[in-house]
């Protein structure tokens, strides 16, 4: 095997040293001391510098124990304070102070406030009774009155009324409105449900406005009746089937199609 040339090997050598130097920290040199580590401390991994040991903090450029009050546990952590509240307990001029809450309520899942037991809703940082009237029960929701009507029942004011279905009618799930609908065939008026007249050539509809009636494909609404359309020549029924439109290349023009 042939030996490398002199040369070449004296060029590697200090490559190889710089390669040395640059993955292994403190390698080539001693670390920094000169910089004045306090008690409780140590100096940082990486670069220049110290930080304080675990339950410790900085304070002056010293490492003071960090005192964790009653009813705390120690973060570990050098900075803010050190310490956090146990669950159920609030921070309060350096120390943890009980959550106070009132008769008939329980600490919040964060453990940093409360909330009423069930039945019972937040007034003026107390927990008063939901008062539920009768044909009412009782609600989940912590907003509100706290209890709501049976169905077939209206809330007015702290009462649940019965809600009166006139004839040809029926109860609604709505909160909202009258709290009934009339049957198909039947519109509102006032508080009664009054018969759809249904004119010769049409039909009920099922829409909730309007006259409650559509007339057939080739009529049109005139009153309350259902008149045959007059197509005029070069004319066709439109989509909507009660009224026409013009051939092409015809175009209307009042009642006729022209060509243009």
């Amino acid at each position: 095997m042939s030996r490398m040339p002199r040369t070449r090997a004296h060029s590697i050598c200090p490559l190889i040293l710089f390669v040395i130097l640059a993955i292994v920290p403190g390698a080539g040199f001693a670390q920094d001391r000169s910089v004045e580590i306090p008690q409780n401390a140590t100096a940082r991994s990486f670069g220049s510098g110290w930080e304080c040991d675990q339950g410790y903090r900085e304070i002056d450029g010293a490492c003071a124990a960090v005192m964790v009050p009653a009813n705390a546990y120690s973060t570990n952590t050098s900075y803010g304070r050190g310490w956090e509240c146990n669950r159920g307990y609030r921070a309060v001029d350096g120390a943890c102070a009980a959550i106070p809450r009132p008769a008939n309520a329980y600490l919040s899942a964060s453990g940093e406030g409360w909330s009423c037991d069930r039945g019972y809703r937040a007034v003026d940082g107390a927990c008063a009774a939901v008062n539920v009237p009768a044909n009412g029960y009782l609600m989940d929701s912590a907003y509100g009155s706290g209890w709501a009507c049976d169905r077939g029942y209206r809330a007015n004011g702290e009462d649940c009324i019965a809600v009166n279905v006139p004839a040809n009618g029926y109860l609604t799930d709505s909160m909202s409105g009258r709290g009934w609908k009339c049957e198909r065939g039947y519109y509102a008026i006032e508080d009664a449900c009054a018969r759809v007249n249904v004119p010769e050539n049409g039909y009920l509809a099922d829409s909730a406005y309007g006259s409650g009636w559509k007339c057939d494909r080739g009529f049109h609404a005139v009153g309350e009746a259902c008149e045959a359309l007059n197509l005029p020549d070069n004319a066709h029924i439109d989509y909507s089937g009660n009224s026409w439109d013009c051939d092409r290349p015809y175009r209307k023009s009042r009642d006729a199609c022209i060509l243009l």
